[in-house]
């Protein structure tokens, strides 16, 4: 979902992008205009999630599924060892992806329990020959997110943050390299935001193409190639009402909000049940199951009738999942609520 004040905007310039005569879907990423948005665009992300000045902000393409070959290929170095934190379906995309290009070791994992934690994890357990720590920071099917994160030394922090970015306040300097898919939080599907170190860049293995090299964007800042133009104005879109919005802490306090109405209502029912461990519960996925898949089925299909779409929750999980992303309003999870307590009351 995106917040309806980008929408509008994003229509109103549709075929004029001030005074240009044209839409940004039209116009060369060599221009002033657009170089001037993609500058706009990483100067308010900096500003938004306060990052130091020795990271670089790169825009670029293929989602978060290239970015699992991107890492290895660019921060392998002499060990070529990496360790990896297990939590759910797209660490283990990440793991199998890296485990091409060097050696693998998975630290720490929460498969023995369907995913429904997030390991406690210390900084004794990473290995001090490894050239990154991986983990994913939101997990999206199961309802789970880091809520602590992990202290890893020396060792560069390597975080999936493809489906809580924005979401909340967060040290950019704990990590290394920050990735994500812009589509839950930013824009449109087809941007990747990328905050890496700068000291982590330079350094790509030998077989690495050319355009999975960090050094490549970096150097041309993020128009080396044609990038996904319409995609990063939307950003930019997005970027101005976050900040308008109050900023992270703010953004952080209305998801937070949301969560809880969601979370109160499950804690207080004898008929819902959340499927994630309380202390690990995602604010962006809110995971639960009712005592019957004829129950999750009835839901799911009377909740359509009311205007929710989208609750059926992934197979390997079941019952349901309400995505209550940034641009989801306040007013649409109170209306969850109210529809949640009412079954209830006609399903006991």
């Amino acid at each position: 979902m995106l917040p309806e004040e980008v929408l509008k905007t994003a229509q109103r310039e549709m075929l004029d992008y001030r005074g240009t005569g044209m839409s940004v879907m039209e116009m060369s990423h060599r221009s002033k205009v657009f170089e001037e948005i993609i500058e706009e665009a990483a100067s308010l992300l900096r500003q938004i999630m306060k990052i130091p000045n020795n990271y670089k902000v790169l825009f670029l393409q293929g989602g978060a599924s290239t970015q699992f070959s991107m890492v290895p290929l660019n921060l392998f170095r002499e060990s070529r060892t990496a360790d990896y934190v297990n939590t759910g379906s797209w660490s283990k995309k990440a793991i199998s992806e890296a485990n091409r290009y060097g050696k693998v070791r998975v630290v720490a994992s929460s498969e023995d329990k369907n995913f429904t934690y997030i390991p406690r994890l210390d900084k004794k357990m990473f290995n001090l020959d490894a050239d990154y720590v991986h983990i994913t920071t939101n997990n999206t099917i199961y309802g789970t997110r880091f809520a602590r994160i992990p202290d890893t030394g020396e060792i560069p922090l390597v975080a999936d943050m493809s489906s809580n970015i924005l979401s909340e306040e967060i040290d950019v300097s704990k990590f290394g390299l920050i990735y994500a898919g812009a589509q839950k939080n930013i824009a449109p599907a087809g941007l990747t935001v990328v905050i890496i170190r700068e000291d982590l860049i330079g350094h790509a293995m030998e077989m690495t193409p050319l355009m999975l090299d960090y050094q490549t964007h970096s150097e041309k800042n993020s128009l080396f190639n044609t990038p996904p133009c319409y995609c990063i104005y939307i950003a930019l879109l997005v970027f101005r009402w976050l900040h308008n919005l109050g900023g992270l802490k703010q953004m952080q306090n209305i998801n937070q909000e949301k969560a809880d109405l969601l979370y109160n209502v499950i804690d207080n029912s004898k008929l819902y049940r959340g499927t994630a461990s309380p202390e690990d519960r995602s604010i962006m996925n809110v995971t639960f199951v009712l005592p019957s898949e004829e129950l999750n089925k009835k839901f799911v299909k009377q909740s359509e009738t009311q205007g929710f779409v989208s609750l059926k929750g992934h197979r390997s999980v079941g019952g349901m999942r309400a995505s209550i992303y940034n641009a989801v309003p306040l007013e649409g999870v109170r209306k969850l609520a109210g529809f949640m307590k009412k079954f209830e009351s006609e399903n006991r």
